[in-house]
């Protein structure tokens, strides 16, 4: 008897199987690049390089990679020189390092904050490394505030200051409707 119980089982499952199977809905293959992009986003290191997660742990280490006599000079520069001097040297260094074109837990952590262009989360690292050398308060808040509005004020002037390359005018045959016709 339990012999016939587990063949009618059987029977049951082998015929509603490929039903089931069936109604899997498809695997989506994800795009190559967003794979690798999001894994990028989960490593502490790429390319033998540690990547810091959010400000205090790069203060701590470019207080690693830096010796006093340059931690030194860097402090006697005014915040605005700092930025403008060293963006194409030491700026450049912390976008390669620590992948922030290509995408990094710390890109990622810095777009969260709303800061989306590498550019200007390299000087945004500058500026805060400078305060923090001169134990200045970092009023993080508001220079991201500044960097968004700069961002902003960029994107205008492109709209602005765009060129319109076709533009078609058409008469409409009746006018449209004041009622929406779908209900």
């Amino acid at each position: 008897m339990p012999e016939i119980m587990l063949q009618k089982c059987l029977i049951v499952i082998c015929m509603f199987l490929p039903a089931l199977l069936l109604a899997q809905p498809p695997r989506v293959k994800k795009d190559p690049y967003q794979e690798k992009y999001e894994w990028r986003l989960r490593q502490e290191v790429l390319y033998g390089t540690y990547i810091p997660k959010d400000v205090n742990e790069v203060f701590l280490e470019l207080n690693k990679k830096m010796d006093e006599t340059s931690k030194n000079r860097f402090k006697t520069l005014s915040e605005e020189v700092a930025a403008k001097k060293l963006f194409f040297s030491f700026g450049r260094w912390m976008a390669h390092n620590w992948s922030l074109y290509e995408g990094s837990r710390l890109s990622k952590y810095m777009q969260d904050l709303g800061v989306h262009h590498p550019d200007d989360m390299v000087r945004f690292f500058i500026i805060t490394y400078h305060r923090s050398l001169n134990r200045k308060p970092l009023e993080i808040k508001a220079l991201l505030q500044q960097i968004q509005q700069k961002e902003a004020l960029q994107k205008q002037e492109r709209l602005e200051g765009g060129t319109i390359i076709y533009q078609e005018k058409r008469k409409l045959t009746q006018p449209p409707s004041s009622r929406n016709p779908r209900r």
